[in-house]
């Protein structure tokens, strides 16, 4: 399955690391503009002085790591395209241009699935995606998801339970799954 990342679902740590350790372990493809990309540095902005400059590294680091995930949206596409939000019409464009089976977003109104179809594209939320591969590989998503919660951690000084973190990250279904 291909499945373009928005910007929303890369942006959050804890939820882009549970996504692309699903894709490691070969659930899915992950696809991504240049301007996906620049719009999560963007938004690392938020974080202060420094956010930028360590989103772009963490950047840097994922295209090594996929190379072949990053795709311009065919010349014309975008023109081509409608939705509610014309901010997104670019993710839109590079979903189509890739081929890929899916959009992963938490801005389904931004998304409608009928507008989605006629592409012959799903929506789906990151908790619901994460949770149907648990389902499918509950060992190597439990290991994914306690080196995720090792690294955070690690990082805050905090002692988090797995489903708190995964619950704090917006994937509640996930953390009840892996903790059940």
């Amino acid at each position: 399955m291909k499945a373009v990342l928005d910007t929303c679902v890369i942006y959050p740590t804890v939820m882009r690391e549970m996504l692309l350790g699903a894709a490691k372990r070969g659930h899915f493809q992950p696809i991504w503009s240049a301007r996906i990309l620049e719009e999560w540095a963007r938004a690392a902005r938020k974080l202060g002085s420094d956010g930028e400059v360590q989103a772009r590294a963490e950047i840097a680091l994922t295209q090594t790591y996929w190379p072949d995930a990053e795709r311009a949206a065919q010349p014309g596409v975008e023109q081509r395209l409608w939705l509610p939000d014309s901010a997104d019409i670019h993710v839109l464009a590079t979903a189509v241009t890739a081929s890929a089976d899916v959009i992963v977003t938490v801005n389904a109104k931004d998304f409608p699935r009928s507008i989605l179809s006629e592409e012959g594209l799903e929506r789906r939320d990151p908790d619901s995606l994460l949770q149907g591969f648990w389902q499918t590989d509950p060992d190597g998503m439990a290991d994914t998801a306690n080196r995720v919660l090792a690294e955070a951690n690690r990082l805050s000084g905090d002692q988090w339970t797995l489903r708190a973190l995964m619950k704090k990250a917006r994937l509640p279904r996930l953390g009840k799954a892996l903790t059940a």
